[in-house]
């Protein structure tokens, strides 16, 4: 339930700033507004306020479906107008004014998207402290000279000035950014013994993968910030539960590798299923021997993880929160620094959508980048439940993506609609009727693919 009503919400909120900033813009340029509709289908509640600016009469609609919206003026393209509203028409307005209008909608968005940043940076958000778990053994941080426990003070994307790291979500935000880029980075790091600063080099441009997932992660060796080897709640009848564990037990060693972290302990747990000579023919997981501290008691367990298919894989599962939770900080910013951040969040986050989206274009990242509904309804939920903060920069980050995808240059879309007055503003005249058939065919047919795409992708994640 609670995924449903988020996922309404959103999408309703979203698309009703959209078709509002068309609105506004319309109103102030003098274009006549007929109907400002959030939702399709049958009409759930209708209105038409008493009090609005000359020679508007404007009627405002909620439908059933809330997956679109639209704004509709007066148009001599659509019905006849009459001659003493001629001015008032759509089609009849100078070329700034429609730009000025078409644009409205996804500046709309992403204002929407800044103001949410700049809210959640003025109130502050909590997030893990900046101090890595043991990254794997083939990983480019092992590589680099990381082991666990530092704490990332600074970083520098090829070359540039240190930035300060305050978090551990920033730190991997800009990691993605470097990585879809191909770009080396610095990190300065306090070692876990506090003594002297060092700086290492990942080089983030040798990375095959290019869509921003685990597995992109899993190669830089930054996945997680630290955490204690100590299991947390388990659940019942699974392998850790058949094998003793208890909630609050602090691993020090599985066979003959100590334990460092949390994350050195679930890769060990995933490991199990694949250290048999011949994992292919493997069908239960290697037994652990576990060296555990209790109550200041030291206990030696055995664990045999049951195993799982994970992706393309066989991985070991103890069905167990495993790893304490990390240390958290609290980020928050002033009034102007908190809206600045939030400008430069809303254009990173555009630009690295645009970005993701040419590269699925000519086959560098996976179409498998694309979602629909179904993951922004699951998504929305998970939002939801973690509270109003993430909730707030979930909605962000749709909005975001909203307004960029509106710009795109599709004929069905705004920015088709802006390429059309790009057009009429170089040639001086308008592209011809035949001429606005053929690409909106082109157009729907373009966003049609896109969608069962995303649709695709949507079910094929909820299957696992």
């Amino acid at each position: 339930m609670l995924t449903v009503v988020a996922f309404v919400v959103a999408l309703g909120l979203l698309i009703a700033v959209h078709e509002y900033g068309h609105y506004r813009v319309a109103v102030a340029c003098g274009v006549k507004v007929l109907r400002f509709s959030v939702g399709f289908g049958k009409t759930l509640y209708r209105w038409q306020p008493k009090n609005q600016k000359s020679g508007q009469s404007t009627e405002f609609v909620i439908g059933l479906f809330p997956l679109g919206g639209f704004v509709k003026m007066l148009d001599e393209r659509e019905a006849l107008v009459p001659a003493h509203e001629r001015h008032l028409a759509f089609n009849t307005q100078p070329l700034k004014s429609r730009v000025a209008i078409v644009a409205a909608g996804p500046a709309a968005n992403l204002l929407l998207a800044v103001l949410i940043y700049a809210g959640v940076n003025w109130y502050g958000v909590q997030e893990p402290k900046a101090v890595l778990a043991s990254p794997a053994t083939t990983s480019l941080a092992r590589q680099a000279g990381l082991m666990g426990g530092e704490t990332v003070l600074a970083q520098s994307i090829d070359g540039a000035a240190f930035e300060p790291v305050s978090s551990f979500e920033q730190l991997r935000w800009k990691l993605t950014q470097a990585a879809l880029a191909g770009k080396a980075m610095r990190l300065e790091v306090m070692p876990p013994d506090g003594r002297v600063p060092q700086t290492v080099l990942l080089e983030l441009q040798r990375i095959e993968s290019k869509d921003a997932d685990a597995r992109l992660f899993r190669q830089i060796g930054i996945t997680g910030p630290w955490t204690r080897p100590e299991i947390g709640e388990l659940v019942p009848g699974a392998a850790g539960d058949r094998a003793g564990l208890r909630k609050g037990d602090l691993v020090r060693r599985v066979d003959q590798t100590p334990t460092v972290d949390g994350q050195q302990l679930r890769e060990l747990i995933r490991a199990s299923a694949g250290a048999g000579s011949d994992p292919s023919l493997a069908i239960v997981a290697k037994p652990q021997n576990w060296q555990i501290e209790r109550n200041g008691s030291t206990l030696e367990i055995l664990v045999q993880p049951d195993m799982v298919q994970d992706g393309g894989g066989k991985v070991g599962r103890i069905g167990a929160y495993v790893g304490a939770p990390p240390e958290w900080v609290t980020i928050r910013h002033g009034l102007f620094e908190g809206v600045w951040l939030g400008a430069v969040r809303t254009w990173e986050v555009s630009l690295l959508t645009l970005k993701m989206m040419g590269r699925m274009v000519i086959g560098e990242a996976s179409l498998k980048n694309l979602s629909g509904p179904l993951t922004i309804a699951d998504y929305a939920g998970k939002s939801a439940s973690l509270g109003v903060v993430q909730y707030l920069l979930f909605l962000a980050l749709i909005s975001v993506s909203l307004g960029v995808l509106n710009l795109l240059p599709l004929p069905v879309l705004d920015g088709g609609h802006l390429m059309y007055y790009l057009w009429e503003g170089v040639t001086g005249k308008g592209l011809s009727d035949a001429w606005m058939e053929r690409l909106q065919r082109g157009g729907v047919a373009v966003l049609l693919l896109m969608m069962s795409v995303a649709l695709f992708n949507d079910v094929t994640r909820l299957l696992g």
